[in-house]
């Protein structure tokens, strides 16, 4: 497998696409419809290699993140670290099954312990905070559906991929291969720890789930829930809009010429939809879940309920942010009554 240029093939075809020289993309598999790949970050100089994120644990991404390290002359064994910007199954969980094969050194945003801890605890039910959260906005079908589609039994197991890092991550500078210092900055969310890695010398971001090319990242689900998810994401989106602008090196779809012009787009997304749950307020929907049903989602406008159980769990909570924000601007009232929050106008 060699190297190709960035933009020659769909960023999920498989391959290792060069970004600049040392910097190269690799695209791994999802199990799942919606996202089909995600990136994988090489940066190297040929002597030395650090990864930003690593993929989902699977045996096909194993495979192929293998087959496009040897492309570049290394081997797993050879990663010096993983860089992760998030705790998310997709970005975390293959560089601790390399650590397990060869003691990788793993480095994570430090605001992830609450998070970390949750996923680790013994016992643990799948979703076990966002069950009651769905309850509270009245979605009760969603948490049947959930329930139905995926259990209530514990998800620890012997092969659990949820462990500690080695490292967790502060904001400021480090070192990586090829002379290049990346700064990590916290940008809180999409997860509670999220960080992002700025190259400011290259004109590089490498922005995890953070900021997409094609997609609005989700904000209201987390393992360890926090107060105001939505405004955390509008404040990081505002942070890194406040930089340098930079190539837009995201972990799910194709590298972009410019952050600032996705950041301005997520931005006037966010007020749109904020405007849209608040006039369904007024026009007589009164929980998450009743303004979910009248709104439209994805970029193909489906309803809620033709997206699966999971992402209709994601789409109810989505708008319980918005309208706890609303409530905190003051737009929008809540009262809370047998275990519903109700909203009005």
């Amino acid at each position: 497998m060699q190297p190709l240029e960035e933009g020659v093939r769909p960023w999920t075809e498989p391959g290792i696409y060069q970004v600049v020289p040392g910097v190269y993309r690799i695209p791994l598999p999802m199990p799942n419809d919606g996202l089909k790949a995600v990136n994988v970050y090489a940066l190297t100089d040929g002597d030395s290699l650090v990864l930003v994120d690593s993929g989902w644990d699977r045996p096909e991404a194993h495979a192929q993140l293998e087959a496009a390290l040897a492309g570049l002359g290394a081997g797993l064994g050879d990663v010096r670290e993983f860089l992760v910007t998030h705790v998310h199954q997709d970005h975390y969980t293959l560089a601790v099954a390399v650590r397990r094969k060869h003691g990788t050194p793993i480095a994570l945003g430090e605001r992830e312990n609450a998070t970390l801890t949750a996923l680790t605890e013994p016992g643990r039910v799948p979703m076990a905070d966002q069950l009651p959260l769905l309850s509270r906005a009245g979605g009760r079908p969603v948490l049947e559906a959930l329930i139905e589609a995926f259990g209530s039994a514990p998800s620890n197991s012997e092969r659990d991929p949820w462990e500690e890092p080695d490292e967790w991550l502060a904001p400021g500078q480090r070192a990586v291969p090829g002379g290049r210092h990346l700064d990590v900055v916290h940008t809180p969310g999409h997860t509670a720890g999220h960080v992002v890695f700025a190259d400011a010398e290259a004109g590089l971001l490498f922005t995890g789930d953070h900021v997409l090319p094609h997609i609005t990242p989700s904000v209201g689900l987390h393992a360890a829930p926090v107060e105001l998810p939505l405004r955390d994401f509008l404040d990081s989106l505002r942070l890194v809009r406040s930089m340098p602008d930079a190539r837009m090196l995201p972990a799910h779809g194709p590298v972009s010429p410019s952050v600032h012009a996705r950041v301005d787009e997520l931005l006037r997304h966010h007020d749109r939809r904020l405007d849209e749950i608040a006039a369904t307020v007024a026009d007589g929907a009164h929980t998450a879940y009743e303004v979910a049903l009248r709104l439209t989602w994805t970029r193909r406008a489906r309803t809620l309920t033709e997206l699966d159980p999971f992402n209709q769990a994601l789409a109810v909570l989505e708008v319980a942010t918005h309208l706890d924000l609303l409530v905190t601007r003051e737009a929008v009232t809540a009262t809370d009554e047998d275990g519903l929050r109700h909203y009005a106008l």
